[in-house]
Order: C-alpha cells, then structure tokens, then sequence
C-alpha cells in the first residue's frame, strides 16, 4: 500500500519547476502589461502591438498564477496543467519558429525560454502518466 502511494505523489522537482515558472511568467508578464513598448524594444522589436503584448502578457501571468496556486494540487490537477502548459509551450514555439526569419535575434533567446520549459512539462507528463 505504501508503495502505491509513493507512485501518485507528485515528484518535488516538478512542484519547484511550478515555482521557476511562476517566478519566469511573472518577470515578462507584468511588464509585458505595463510598458509593452519598453520591453519589446529590448528585444530589437520592430512591429509593437500592444494590445497583443498586453493580451500576451495576461496569458503569462495566468499561465503563472496557475502554476503557484496548484502547487500542492493532486495527480490530476497536476497532469491537465501539464497538457496547457505543453500546448501552449508548443504552440508558442512553433509561432515563434514562423516568426523567426522576419524578427530579431533576439527572439532566439525567448525561444529557447519556451523550449526548455516544453521538454520539462513533456518530462514530467510522461513521469506522471507512468505511475497510473
């Protein structure tokens, strides 16, 4: 019975990386609402919208949120994060791929942000479906 439940518990790695993310989305998302001008220009952007950036932004933040309040969520909790968090990282990359040829170098950097915070969720989706 013990070993049944050390295989449903949530590794703890996984409940820092909610954390790290919450941390990262917070970072670039506030800014992202406040002064989406600013930042992007940082980033050697040349087009801003910043409906978009806000809207971008929000998502961040709401991506982040979720991460810190579900922290110490169940299994399942845990898992349909997983699956929004690897859409959306997925989706992104492939975006920004796209994108890529006609931006700055710059977008390289955020790039490999949405990346390795793919192959992490994907990581821990495919630990957490094996201890059904």
């Amino acid at each position: 019975m013990n070993f049944k439940r050390k295989m449903k518990k949530i590794p703890k790695s996984l409940k820092k990386w909610f954390m790290i993310h919450f941390i990262i989305d917070y970072i670039f998302g506030i800014p992202l609402i406040i002064y989406p001008d600013y930042i992007l220009k940082i980033f050697n952007w040349t087009t801003i919208d910043p409906v978009a950036s806000r809207i971008v932004g929000a998502a961040l933040i709401g991506i982040g949120s979720i991460s810190f309040l579900e922290r110490n969520g169940t299994r399942e909790t845990y898992k349909a994060l997983l699956k929004l968090k690897i859409i959306w990282s997925t989706l992104a990359l492939v975006g920004i791929l796209i994108s890529i040829k006609e931006s700055s170098k710059m977008l390289w950097f955020i790039f490999i942000i949405f990346l390795i915070f793919n192959i992490i969720w994907v990581y821990y989706y495919k630990i957490i479906n094996s201890r059904e």
